[in-house]
């Protein structure tokens, strides 16, 4: 491993837009509503920006670089960096944010992710999609991420019923956390039954073990670990990172279990080196994770040590990742409830842990008691890539 920046950035500022189907604004007005919150958090102007980094996944929308976040945001004569990383995009954006500021070249940057979906007209389930026409051939998001489910199923000796019953109590968890989180795409509180006897989408998956396509914005300011209290009494520092991408489709190698994914395992292992963190499952005291799927965030309680390998289901069952279980795990209902801007989300995931960390979320309920360090990650492709990212609202 490399330099640790551990302590050495911190976010002063935050915003996050409504999020869901958001007909009446433009790609422009989501990046201004989300930067004018974080400018507001920071105590800070435009003018106080060095550096922008962007995310986008839909570049018709946006254009070539970052021509739409220099329009829209005013930001004149500074460097723009745009990146697409699939759903990790927003992750990308702040991870390079930081390093920026970390190098000693900026003193503050802004880390934006911004996406319109539902002006795309994107379905979301990847009917014919695929880089690879090879292997990648009439693949879909949730044929995919089904095969995990009946994987899983079979390896933990579960029947159909159980195992949709399983992940469908991530489902009912996660829409109650969203049910109280007012920037959520959906309110709904659903029950198990509900969640059970949906439509299948792609088996064992349905409709509520999917997440929906949103419009969306989320902005971070950084700075440096010295500026950040001239800011602000309560800054987030940055604790750690980690990114892994994995080569071609895993999924197309004959030893891939289904189970255990490399880019899962190293990019989580990678922030927790950095961190310093020997137990995630004790240490950590909240985390926002990868929910595209219910069968997903199950896989990464075991992928990242949340629980032990074959274990999650019992953790499910005692409650353990829900509010006031031992790791609240996607408190403000996560992509399954909170949407999925692909461009955006690795960013509002941070922007919920940023909130708990300084206690300010916008519903109390939803509060985790006393934490200190939380983790955000997103999980994106074809093939794979993972960005985790751990915060503590203290230095040491």
């Amino acid at each position: 491993m490399g330099k640790s920046i551990k302590d050495e950035v911190a976010i002063i500022g935050m915003g996050c837009t409504q999020f869901g189907e958001r007909w009446d604004v433009g790609l422009e007005d989501l990046a201004i509503e989300a930067a004018y919150e974080a400018y507001e958090d920071a105590g800070i102007e435009p003018k106080d920006i060095e550096a922008c980094w962007v995310g986008t996944a839909s570049a018709p929308l946006i254009g070539i670089g970052g021509t739409t976040i220099a329009n829209g945001l005013k930001l004149r004569n500074i460097p723009i960096i745009r990146n697409e990383n699939w759903c990790t995009t927003a992750h990308i954006a702040l991870i390079e944010a930081c390093i920026g500021v970390a190098s000693g070249l900026y003193d503050v940057a802004l880390a934006i992710g911004v996406e319109k979906l539902k002006d795309t007209g994107y379905p979301g389930l990847g009917t014919g999609r695929g880089m690879s026409p090879v292997l990648e051939a009439r693949r879909t998001a949730p044929g995919s991420f089904g095969l995990i489910g009946k994987r899983y199923f079979n390896a933990c000796g579960l029947t159909d019923e159980q195992g949709k019953e399983l992940i469908g109590k991530i489902a009912v968890k996660n829409h109650d956390n969203g049910s109280l989180c007012p920037k959520a795409h959906f309110h709904n509180k659903i029950t198990l039954e509900k969640v059970v006897k949906a439509p299948i989408i792609a088996w064992p998956l349905g409709l509520f073990d999917c997440c929906g396509n949103s419009d969306g914005a989320a902005c971070a300011i950084i700075t440096s670990k010295e500026l950040a209290k001239k800011f602000r009494p309560d800054p987030i520092y940055l604790k750690g990172f980690g990114i892994a991408m994995d080569s071609l489709l895993p999924h197309a190698r004959p030893d891939f279990d289904w189970m255990r994914f490399e880019s899962l395992i190293t990019s989580s292992r990678k922030a927790y080196e950095m961190a310093g963190i020997k137990n995630p499952r004790e240490e950590l005291d909240v985390a926002e994770v990868h929910d595209c799927f219910t069968i997903t965030e199950l896989a990464i309680y075991e992928n990242f040590g949340f629980s032990p390998w074959g274990k999650a289901k019992e953790d499910v069952e005692s409650g353990f990742f829900t509010r006031s279980g031992g790791l609240p795990v996607n408190v403000d209902g996560g992509l399954k409830c909170f949407g999925h801007p692909v461009g955006a989300s690795g960013l509002r995931m941070t922007y919920e842990i940023y909130k708990q960390l300084q206690q300010k979320v916008d519903n109390q309920k939803r509060q985790v008691k006393n934490p200190r360090l939380g983790l955000s990650h997103t999980f994106g492709g074809p093939p794979q890539i993972s960005a985790v990212a751990v915060f503590g609202n203290e230095i040491g």
